[in-house]
């Protein structure tokens, strides 16, 4: 492996410091949401053609992969970054805030892009790697369940049409210094699953409540019982999160409704443990419906699986982190996450890591009308991502 004083440095891309920022902010203006990013898409395609990266576009719909490749090693690596905005009306304020009604870059997509972007410039101008880069732009990280954008993009034959060795992510973390890099090797980000629980009794007035069957009492029985599960049923060693989110029943006060509505936020890191839960949630509704006189519909719908980082692109990706900004700018191991990502998808079919990128101490969570990305990350994204690159396709290695 080359030394690493020829690798990228965050000297390097500080010029592109201003040219970042104007990208960022016109893809905050305009944000769009899960598979309508057709602006999006469309600026990133036409600034990676004028590049000089053959582009390939309509995976999952408004996805696309650039490519390039140096040398001629066979290896490649894939970067993603995902381009979709929220359903979230805007507070910051900001000179260049969402000019989309309802609609707002609350998670920082608008970020990830750029920083993807970033690295694509630099690495077109250096060419410092042996090999493909393979940057995956895609849409829908947003929309959860089972139509996912990473779902799509695997569909669409990515990696058959994309070969790669591994591929690696980023989201930026409200909360850490901004150029902090964070990693986890193993289980990182939890599964996520939705639950739709509709109790269907017997309506009647609420002054003759013995001839009717109360899908509400039914619901607030099985709202208290589901929270047995985490503290009985599940290993104390394990982590999992069992949330009753919704609950929506009637609209009179003298009127006992026909049925309830809850939906549940379920959460885990273990495969066995995402199945325990799923049986006991079943067991308790079917159970406490059936002992009220009710019955019950039950739609469980399987989200994004665990996030599950391969043990030596983790390591590869910590210590590029650490020679670009060093040991005091890197947490590892960080702890696990109970948010959840469709980058879990890609890592299901190939080696890699996803990370995570510090957004400013006391800056807004992300899914906040008033959160707003981290400017000062732009060049050093940029920077880790073609270092990344750099490293992986570093000139020499085995099998080229």
């Amino acid at each position: 492996m080359r030394s690493t004083h020829t690798l990228c440095t965050l000297d390097e891309t500080r010029d592109l410091a201003e040219e970042l920022k104007d990208i960022r902010h016109r893809l905050h203006r305009h944000p769009e949401l899960a598979y309508e990013e057709f602006q999006t898409s469309d600026f990133v395609a036409q600034t990676l053609e004028r590049w000089g990266y053959e582009v390939t576009r309509g995976l999952a719909g408004t996805g696309m992969v650039a490519s390039l490749k140096a040398g001629s090693s066979s290896r490649a690596v894939a970067v993603r970054a995902d381009m979709d905005a929220l359903k979230i009306t805007e507070q910051t304020g900001l000179p260049y805030a969402s000019v989309m009604p309802g609609h707002m870059h609350a998670c920082g997509h608008d970020g990830h892009t750029t920083m993807a972007l970033g690295a694509a410039r630099h690495l077109a101008r250096t060419r410092r790697f042996d090999g493909t880069v393979h940057l995956v732009f895609q849409p829908a990280e947003e929309i959860g369940g089972s139509n996912s954008g990473a779902k799509r993009m695997i569909a669409d034959g990515l990696f058959e049409r994309f070969p790669c060795d591994a591929i690696f992510g980023l989201h930026n973390h409200p909360g850490y210094p901004a150029g902090t890099f964070m990693f986890r090797s193993g289980s990182f980000m939890s599964a996520s699953d939705i639950v739709d629980i509709v109790i269907r009794g017997r309506s009647g007035h609420a002054a003759r409540p013995h001839l009717a069957i109360d899908p509400v009492m039914t619901g607030a029985m099985l709202v208290v019982a589901l929270q047995s599960i985490v503290a009985r049923n599940v290993d104390p060693m394990q982590t999992a999160v069992v949330t009753v989110g919704a609950f929506n029943a009637g609209h009179a006060a003298n009127a006992i409704p026909e049925k309830a509505h809850l939906r549940l936020s379920v959460r885990s890191f273990d495969a066995q443990v995402r199945k325990q839960l799923e049986i006991r949630i079943r067991a308790l509704a079917q159970s406490i419906a059936e002992g009220h006189g009710a019955e019950v519909d039950i739609d469980y719908v399987a989200g994004y699986p665990t996030v599950i980082n391969s043990a030596a692109e983790t390591e590869l990706a910590a210590q590029v982190a650490r020679e670009l900004v060093g040991d005091a700018c890197v947490i590892d191991p960080f702890e696990r996450i109970a948010g959840s990502e469709d980058f879990a998808f890609y890592l299901q079919h190939k080696p890699g890591c996803f990370l995570r990128l510090g957004n400013g101490e006391g800056a807004p969570m992300l899914h906040n009308a008033s959160y707003d990305f981290n400017d000062q990350n732009l060049t050093v994204g940029a920077a880790y991502w073609t270092r990344l690159v750099e490293r992986f396709l570093a000139p020499g290695l085995p099998g080229q």
